[in-house]
């Protein structure tokens, strides 16, 4: 559906592709966009740039500019490098790639089509038969609104990046992993680090990704309910809706039971037909005021806040544990922190907490691998949390969740969660372990107080 604008090889910018190996693999002629492929918009050809042409040619290539801007803008940029140029190109159109072909004197398969845009130069590529690097697009120090265009690309490039049946179509690596020497020192911010703005910038992209994802997925998705119990229970787990402690606000917490028994009324008696898929919020849905939900506790970059819907991740970590406890396979799972707060009771729980779902781009996820209807249940009293997996027929073996080398660590003054956590398969017949299945290299950040934190698992 998408393959139009998939590239042959995606690289961060035109310094990061190894141009020898092209030449080796029988590459002789490369076609160049100019504007954010090789400098930022209207900008002149930097020293770089100049030197990477010599250095191309050097190798035996042969360049061409292909562009859309005017021949005042083409002749200023080319006037320190020695290619020709096709302006005014009316790209995606074909005829100024075939120009560019004519001028290089290269066959479709002997070129490589170089720019910034799927909409422009690679779906242009594409239509000619012409193999294609997509590059990063060169944005403006302090640049904040790239287009909505761009962020259609950003989803279209994740799924490019996932569908094996169209990466590395060149057969070998033409690009070069970045060394030590070229990555910054500084940290950059993410987009989605600067703002509040850019955040939901951010999260509105990432939720269009999953919704083109989900329109092109093979997935079946269990819809189905029923009222009636299925009579063989595999596991079940429960969790407390109200935390109490130092630090833990009564009200989010309030609002979190709130929220989990609306979630619970979209997900309970839902059955999952063998090879079908549950999918936390293809059956939750958009959470919203209208809705009745409230704000509760949620995480943003890593930190402890309020937003509206907050505490569902409790409940996708009841029905995670109780999942890992039978045969289902886990087909999806995004982990925040382990360490919201302190062990109630200083009894430790293996996968108390850690869940992390956000609408709808981190969701939860499982399929029903074996060949009878899978049956979950969910359900609240004034609380606990309540969940159950229940079977037409039982299984001949049983699962538990263990964990090993539970420990805190102080790593650079900051505190973090530290185990490993297995599923553990037992045939109900000989109570022999069949597999102890690592799922789980935990080192969460501890987001509580950390003076609550016992001394003896310090270490």
């Amino acid at each position: 559906m998408f393959k139009n604008f998939y590239p042959y090889e995606y690289a961060k910018s035109v310094f990061d592709i190894d141009y020898k190996k092209l030449h080796n693999i029988g590459i002789r002629g490369l076609i160049f966009d100019i504007d954010n492929t090789l400098v930022h918009h209207g900008d002149d050809a930097s020293s770089r740039v100049i030197h990477l042409f010599k250095k191309i040619h050097s190798i035996g290539l042969k360049t061409v500019l292909l562009s859309n801007n005017d021949e005042e803008r083409v002749s200023r940029f080319v006037k320190n490098i020695n290619t020709p140029y096709v302006c005014d190109a009316e790209k995606p159109a074909s005829h100024g790639y075939k120009k560019a072909l004519s001028i290089l004197g290269t066959s479709e398969k002997e070129t490589v089509v170089i720019g910034d845009q799927m909409f422009v130069d690679i779906i242009g590529a594409n239509r000619c038969d012409i193999p294609s690097i997509l590059v990063h697009y060169i944005s403006a120090p302090n640049e904040k609104w790239i287009g909505f265009k761009r962020y259609i690309e950003m989803a279209l490039l994740v799924l490019f990046k996932r569908d094996k049946r169209y990466n590395n179509r060149f057969g070998c690596a033409i690009i070069k992993e970045t060394s030590e020497k070229e990555t910054p020192k500084k940290k950059r911010k993410l987009f989605c680090e600067i703002s509040p703005l850019t955040y939901a910038i951010s999260v509105r992209k990432n939720i269009l990704i999953r919704h083109i994802k989900n329109m092109i997925s093979d997935e079946i998705f269990a819809k189905s309910r029923s009222k009636r119990k299925l009579p063989c229970l595999i596991s079940s787990c429960s969790s407390h809706l109200i935390k109490k402690g130092k630090g833990i606000d009564p009200v989010t917490q309030l609002n979190k039971a709130k929220n989990i028994q609306l979630a619970c009324k979209s997900i309970n008696g839902i059955v999952i037909r063998p090879g079908e898929t549950f999918s936390f919020w293809n059956r939750v849905g958009k959470t919203s005021a209208a809705k009745g939900y409230k704000e509760g506790r949620v995480i943003i970059l890593g930190k402890l806040t309020k937003g509206l819907g907050g505490g569902l991740c409790n409940l996708a970590n009841t029905i995670n544990r109780a999942v890992i406890q039978s045969p289902l396979t886990v087909t999806e799972f995004n982990i925040h922190s382990d360490a919201l707060a302190p062990d109630e009771n200083g009894i430790r729980i293996p996968l108390s907490a850690g869940t992390s779902v956000n609408y709808n781009y981190e969701d939860y996820r499982f399929r029903n691998d074996t060949t009878e209807n899978i049956q979950l249940l969910a359900w609240c009293d004034d609380e606990n949390l309540y969940c159950e997996i229940r079977s037409q027929k039982p299984f001949p073996n049983r699962y538990e969740i263990s964990e090993e080398d539970h420990h805190f660590s102080c790593e650079n003054g900051t505190y973090f969660r530290i185990s490993k956590i297995y599923k553990d398969t037992y045939n109900k017949q000989t109570d022999e372990i069949i597999e102890h299945k690592l799922i789980l290299d935990n080192h969460s950040e501890v987001l509580f107080d950390s003076s609550l934190i016992p001394l003896e698992l310090i270490r």
